[in-house]
């Protein structure tokens, strides 16, 4: 099983294939529907001004995605005495949502590596090829044993959106994934979408 080290070169990211297994070191981000519609209308399509501390919060995302890792995920967050943050369970959540988004926030901040399950669409798939990425899919139903790999909670931007949506940033260790969507145009999503339909059509074509 590889090891990758965040940030990662895009060396490194093109050295990954569909079907490898890899564990996640350092530092990524989490980010939901909230955060990719803010990143784009803000920032991107630039529809809307920045408000309040928009424009902060944007230098900070810059410097830690840069290289780094986003991830689909909704956590469960506890708070201690002295203000620190947990994460109780982090599960992946469904990233078709971001498919509209996705490839502009990876090319706009450099992220190599997107994190979620069930897989993205076409234009993601475009995007991992031309930033360079990746789509590592995560194991859902697992929440409490990924938190595991969360080792520390250093920061927190956006709460406002509420916390399955603020914008997490976490040091991670040995975080478990597999690499479905590579940066030379493979998709084990779109094996399964293709070979999934055949069949549908082989017993729709059968006489009864």
């Amino acid at each position: 099983m590889k090891e990758i080290n965040l940030p990662a070169s895009d060396e490194t990211i093109r050295s990954l294939h569909v079907g490898e297994p890899v564990l996640l070191n350092g530092v990524m981000v989490t980010g939901r529907d909230a955060a990719h519609k803010w990143l784009m209308e803000t920032f991107i399509k630039k529809t809307r001004p920045p408000q309040g501390d928009d424009l902060q919060v944007y230098e900070e995302l810059k410097r830690l995605l840069n290289g780094s890792v986003i991830y689909h995920c909704g956590p469960v967050v506890s708070r201690d005495e002295s203000g620190e943050y947990k994460f109780l369970a982090a599960g992946p959540t469904t990233s078709i949502r971001e498919e509209p988004y996705q490839a502009d926030v990876m090319k706009h901040f450099n992220v190599k590596g997107v994190i979620g399950k069930g897989g993205m669409g076409a234009k993601t798939l475009k995007g991992c090829q031309e930033t360079p990425g990746v789509y590592f899919h995560a194991i859902g139903g697992a929440a409490s044993f990924i938190a595991q790999s969360v080792k520390k909670v250093l920061g927190v931007y956006k709460l406002e959106f509420g916390t399955p949506e603020a914008f997490w940033v976490i040091e991670v260790e040995h975080f478990p994934v597999v690499v479905t969507m590579d940066s030379h145009g493979g998709s084990q999503h779109a094996v399964v979408d293709n070979s999934s339909k055949k069949v549908l059509e082989d017993l729709l074509a059968k006489p009864y």
